[in-house]
């Protein structure tokens, strides 16, 4: 939409002396964006994820969101790698924790819990609890809790790394129909090329030592995307373009530092 909604302008991230985890990020988010963050372990995407969620306080430089107008409850909604599920709480609890700490009851939530539960199609298992799922049922409620609060922007951390193929496939299609059903910016960390591919409008390729954004790349094929694409010899090339990117980047960077 070219409408700017983030903006990361000169940031930089030490822990102590000794570790500079980001340097002089900027970046600008558009409204309406998949964006993901693309890069080798240890190169600050998930770092730079958590300082735009507010997780991590920046040691310099700033980073700005669009304000919106009369939107009282979490604007962001953020999927950590792990589904961090109270084990001792159901699926429909879990999902609802974010609105309790809002101040809403059980009963007061209850659709709303219940409509971010069919979203990810686990309308049968709202009484279920953690231990009964399969990893991918608690990764879909994970989704639903982030989902519950009615977010603008959704902010995800590597959320699919550790579920096969196929699960994980289903849940990029389950992502791309959310972002799209809900009008989400959607900022995603990944270390998979052809995962970045499928999903993205843009990928932002962060090299390490330290973490910085190297490549701006659009990924321009019509969006939003279902299998034909992932089977595609679109796909191939566009997935080939990027690593091959990518490796040049990453090289002359090791070169340079």
């Amino acid at each position: 939409m070219n409408e700017p909604l983030i903006r990361l302008d000169r940031v930089r991230k030490e822990f102590g002396r000794q570790i500079l985890a980001v340097e002089d990020m900027t970046l600008t988010i558009n409204r309406g964006d998949f964006i993901s963050f693309l890069g080798p372990s240890g190169c600050g995407k998930s770092t730079a994820l958590r300082m735009i969620a507010g997780l991590l306080p920046v040691t310099a430089g700033t980073i700005t969101i669009a304000p919106i107008e009369g939107k009282v409850e979490q604007d962001l909604g953020f999927v950590f790698q792990e589904p961090t599920l109270m084990p001792w709480a159901s699926v429909f609890d879990n999902v609802w924790l974010p609105l309790s700490l809002a101040g809403l009851s059980r009963n007061a939530a209850r659709e709303r819990v219940r409509t971010a539960l069919h979203e990810v199609g686990l309308t049968k298992f709202e009484t279920a609890y953690p231990r009964e799922l399969s990893g991918g049922m608690k990764m879909r409620v994970s989704i639903a809790r982030a989902m519950v609060t009615r977010p603008r922007i959704l902010l995800m951390d590597e959320p699919f790394a550790a579920l096969d193929e196929m699960t994980r496939s289903k849940l990029n299609n389950d992502v791309i129909r959310l972002a799209s059903e809900h009008a989400l910016t959607v900022i995603f960390v990944t270390h998979s090329v052809y995962e970045a591919v499928y999903l993205s409008n843009r990928i932002i390729v962060m090299a390490a030592r330290p973490g910085r954004v190297v490549a701006d790349l659009t990924v321009a094929e019509p969006w939003p995307r279902g299998e034909d694409f992932r089977m595609s010899d679109v796909f191939s090339a566009e997935a080939r373009r990027i690593s091959h990117i990518l490796k040049g980047t990453l090289h002359d960077t090791d070169i340079n530092h």
